[in-house]
């Protein structure tokens, strides 16, 4: 199983919600191997490790998302993971037109996985301060632990809407 988890630029929100998951998986659900990874839906960062606030946030978390590299949504991608997760509606609707339409039923709204944000965006904390990116953590804590839920139990858990 892998996950791809999308925002526009790679540096902020989708970096950490790789970081938190990847944690979760190795605290909690190691032995499912499943693998994790982000990406942007523009290459404006390509290259560059996520924004110092996110991983200033990350780390008082506990997570290091230091050595995460930005790149782009490539249209390998499409194939390759079984849930591509966008941070927000903007992205979600890149994402689908990108894709070709066989793939559509992998990309997904991250926030459908948190039963009381569902269909709700993973705001942009690019542009505020500190406080922005201790909520764009708890909504992917929120969500994560959704996501881990049906991936743990793929017959009972609960999978959202695909919009």
């Amino acid at each position: 199983m892998k996950v791809l988890f999308v925002c526009m630029g790679n540096i902020c929100r989708s970096p950490l919600a790789e970081g938190h998951f990847r944690q979760l998986l190795t605290e909690r659900a190691g032995h499912l191997g499943i693998s994790v990874d982000s990406a942007g839906t523009y290459g404006y960062h390509a290259g560059s490790p996520p924004d110092p606030r996110a991983q200033e946030a990350a780390s008082r978390r506990g997570l290091d998302i230091s050595m995460l590299v930005a790149r782009s949504v490539i249209e390998s991608d499409f194939a390759r993971f079984d849930y591509i997760l966008a941070m927000d509606q903007d992205n979600l609707a890149d994402l689908l037109e990108k894709a070709d339409p066989a793939y559509h039923d992998r990309i997904r709204l991250f926030l459908d996985y948190s039963p009381a944000h569902a269909g709700l965006d993973v705001p942009d904390p690019y542009y505020g301060g500190k406080t922005g990116f201790e909520r764009v953590l708890d909504l992917i804590e929120t969500a994560a632990d959704g996501l881990l839920a049906e991936l743990e139990h793929p017959m009972t858990g609960k999978k959202p809407d695909p919009r």
